[in-house]
C-alpha cells in the first residue's frame, strides 16, 4: 500500500507535513526543554539533523509546550494504573500492578516509572512541597508494594501516579500559566 493511502484518523497523509498532537488542538504557551527552561521557538528548526533520521517533525523526547508535557505524564499515568479492567468488576488495573507481579524486580521497575514522573513534575516547576508529597506517594507505593500478592492489590487500589498527576494538575491550573 502506498504511503499517501495511509491515513491517521480518517485523513490521509501527505508526506512530512503531519505533525503529532496531543491532545487533538494546537498546544498553547511557552516551549520547554528537559531542565525545565524555557526555549525560543525559532530554534527549534535547528534540533538534531546531523542525525540523519526524521520522524516527521515531531519528537517525542524533545522540546515541548507544557501542555504536551503534562499530557504525556497523564498517558503514562493512567497505563500505569488504570489502563484495563477486570472483566465483570469495574476494578481498574494498570501495568503498575501487572509488572509488580514480578518479585522485587517489577516493583523496582514501576517505582523508577513513577520517580520520572516526579522528576517531570519538577521540570514543569512544581514547588519543592509538591514533589516533595509526590515522593511519598511514590514511597509508599513502592514499599507496600514489595508485599507478594497483598502488595500488588494495594498498588490496584492506590493509584500513586493518578494522584501525582492530579496533584500536579491542580497546581498548574492554580498558577494560571
Amino acid at each position: 500500500m502506498p504511503d499517501d493511502e495511509i491515513s491517521v484518523r480518517g485523513r490521509p497523509r501527505s508526506g512530512n507535513t503531519s505533525r503529532a498532537t496531543f491532545s487533538g488542538r494546537e498546544a498553547r504557551g511557552p516551549i520547554i526543554d528537559q531542565e525545565g527552561h524555557e526555549i525560543a521557538p525559532e530554534t527549534l528548526e535547528q534540533g538534531f539533523r546531523e542525525f540523519g533520521f526524521e520522524f516527521g517533525k515531531a519528537n517525542p523526547f524533545g522540546n515541548l509546550t507544557r501542555e504536551q508535557r503534562l499530557a504525556r505524564l497523564e498517558a503514562l499515568a493512567k497505563l500505569l494504573d488504570i489502563a484495563f479492567v477486570l472483566p465483570g468488576t469495574n476494578i481498574r488495573y494498570g501495568i503498575d500492578g501487572l509488572i509488580g507481579l514480578i518479585p522485587v524486580v517489577g516493583d523496582i521497575i514501576t517505582t523508577a516509572i513513577s520517580l520520572w514522573l516526579v522528576r517531570e513534575a519538577r521540570a514543569l516547576g512544581a514547588p519543592w512541597y509538591l514533589t516533595a508529597r509526590m515522593l511519598g506517594n511514590v514511597a509508599v507505593d513502592g514499599v507496600v508494594g514489595m508485599v507478594p500478592f497483598a502488595g500488588d492489590a494495594f498498588d490496584v487500589m492506590f493509584r500513586a501516579n493518578m494522584r501525582n498527576v492530579r496533584l500536579l494538575r491542580r497546581w498548574l491550573d492554580k498558577q494560571g500559566r
